[in-house]
């Protein structure tokens, strides 16, 4: 397994549409192996492949105290159930910002696993959160889309900054 780099906002490739996944075989599974280390290192609760520079459609989550309850979802497709919720949300491409953002409370995800069979699971509370930001990568968007454009810009240039700074 490896560590991969995590693409940090406003790269632009994170802004790249994410293509399905055709075939489920040993190096999509690899892959998924390989997210799942990097979220962990990171450390995080969610990873999409669009933030590794890989555009397929793929997420992992795990959001257990323990860290010991993986779920790898590809091809995923949303459902809102119903109710919303407001939590404060960050990103490992957006790192030391957190922000309020309102996400449905409940969903239906439907996808393929990481056996390349077909997975349906209901989720809610940060499951759910958690699901739907990840899945917003894999379409281009970011949490801080979902802030005012003068909170954008701020954390645009806080972070190009440290970019500059690092470099």
């Amino acid at each position: 397994m490896a560590i991969l780099e995590i693409l940090e906002f406003p790269d632009p490739r994170l802004r790249t549409r994410a293509k399905p996944v055709a075939r489920v075989d040993d190096s999509v599974r690899k892959l998924i192996d390989d997210m799942l280390e990097t979220m962990y290192e990171a450390p995080g609760i969610g990873l999409a492949a669009t933030q590794i520079n890989v555009h397929q459609r793929i997420i992992v989550v795990d959001v257990s105290e323990n860290r010991d309850e993986p779920h790898a979802f590809i091809n995923p497709r949303l459902e809102r159930i119903g109710g919303t919720i407001e939590s404060d949300e960050g990103c490992l491409s957006v790192p030391g910002f957190y922000e309020p953002v309102v996400r449905a409370e409940q969903i239906h995800v439907k996808a393929l696993g990481r056996d390349g069979r077909d997975l349906e699971m209901e989720a809610s509370g940060l499951l759910s959160v958690c699901i739907q930001h990840e899945c917003d990568h894999l379409e281009g968007k970011l949490f801080v889309d979902y802030l005012s454009n003068l909170k954008r810009t701020r954390i645009r240039r806080k972070l190009e900054k440290q970019h500059r700074m690092q470099a």
